[in-house]
């Protein structure tokens, strides 16, 4: 068994501090979701530390990829997370398994770390993408839900919401009470505007 050594410590402050940087510094600061934000932390911080007391029973990078494997069939069945949680829940796990099996100085490691960060921020900033919201409507008006309606049915949701609607899904259609459930895109509003 791996000792616990200054090693291990200087490992898993880099770990905590990427990870912090990561689910703080750029998955809440878009998201504002601080339970999954904690949970991605803790994952991350489960991950390294079995990683790395394990990585000294002479095991490889594919047994922490098979590690990985295993949380990922797993996947938190008790409810769906999106497609950006996962990607998220997938740089946390590579940054704990580089960290902890990773042969590189802790120089290295947290530069490599700090990349991978950087590009998250990056890819999340508004410099690329607008920031979307996504809300469900019950929408009674069922004759705009057509294909051939729908600049019409945007339009009426744009004057009755008074958002930026960008985009709608037909998400349930309901013909007996004549309503339908719409998942509606519009553009975020920024805060404090």
């Amino acid at each position: 068994m791996t000792k616990l050594d200054v090693i291990f410590l200087s490992r898993f402050l880099v770990n905590i501090l990427s990870l912090a940087v990561l689910c703080y510094g750029c998955y809440f600061r878009v998201s504002k979701n601080a339970v999954v934000a904690g949970s991605f932390t803790l994952f991350g911080v489960g991950v390294f530390i079995i990683t790395f007391l394990l990585h000294g029973v002479d095991m490889s990078m594919e047994f922490a990829f098979g590690l990985f494997a295993v949380f990922t069939m797993l996947r938190y069945r008790t409810e769906s997370i999106s497609i950006k949680e996962m990607t998220y829940l997938f740089l946390v796990t590579a940054i704990a398994l580089l960290t902890s099996v990773g042969q590189m100085s802790f120089i290295e490691l947290g530069i490599l770390n700090g990349i991978i960060c950087l590009i998250a921020f990056i890819i999340d900033s508004s410099l690329f993408v607008k920031h979307y919201a996504v809300q469900t409507v019950t929408y009674e008006r069922i004759e705009n839900i057509t294909p051939e309606k729908q600049s019409s049915l945007i339009a009426d949701l744009k004057h009755r919401t008074g958002l930026n609607v960008v985009a709608v899904e037909i998400d349930h259609i309901d013909f007996l009470r004549d309503v339908a459930q719409l998942k509606v895109s519009h553009i975020a509003a920024k805060k404090g505007a």
